[in-house]
């Protein structure tokens, strides 16, 4: 005999859905953006667009935050898998909290936008470069998938230091005895 399994609550199901449409959102806006940049700039070229405080200015970077790691650009491909199937996995979870909805969206759709010029622009599989573009000054190069997992993990950290869980609950570190 087969085991059935309970199917999840709506509130749950609702939740995945949302937490799914942002993280597509995040990937499209992302991957359109890169498109735009890719087939209107050429590499280097920079556009002033709310001068002197924003810029778009077209970089490719293999490594990590601020071009670090620019040799080891499989290990981020790698961490990026794990990371990305972490939020997937734990997104199931998800239940009465919009914000955790949004933020394991969020960061879902910002991993998968720059996973996927790693998988798929070259130099090869697995080690593309990353496009960036949005440039202010004395900052780093970044894009959209940068500011959603930026954002989202910003949020998530909040949500943890202010205790709400997953599934919308509050915990207390001083619990009546």
């Amino acid at each position: 005999m087969s085991e059935t399994r309970p199917s999840p609550s709506p509130a749950r199901r609702t939740a995945l859905l949302v937490a799914a449409a942002v993280a597509v959102v995040a990937w499209g806006l992302d991957q359109l953006t890169k498109w735009w940049v890719v087939s209107t700039l050429s590499l280097g070229e920079e556009i002033a667009v709310l001068d002197p405080v924003l810029s778009w200015r077209f970089h490719l970077n293999p490594g990590a935050a601020f071009s670090l790691g620019t040799d080891h650009t499989w290990l981020f491909t790698l961490i990026m898998v794990v990371v990305l199937t972490v939020v997937v996995v734990n997104s199931r979870r998800l239940g009465g909290s919009w914000l955790w909805t949004l933020g394991l969206g969020g960061l879902a759709g910002g991993i998968a936008g720059n996973l996927t010029d790693r998988l798929f622009r070259p130099p090869s599989f697995g080690e593309g470069e990353v496009v960036d573009f949005i440039a202010v000054p004395h900052f780093a190069i970044f894009n959209i998938a940068d500011s959603f997992i930026v954002c989202s993990m910003i949020g998530i950290c909040a949500m943890l230091v202010f205790g709400l869980e997953m599934d919308g609950r509050r915990t207390r570190d001083d619990e009546e005895d």
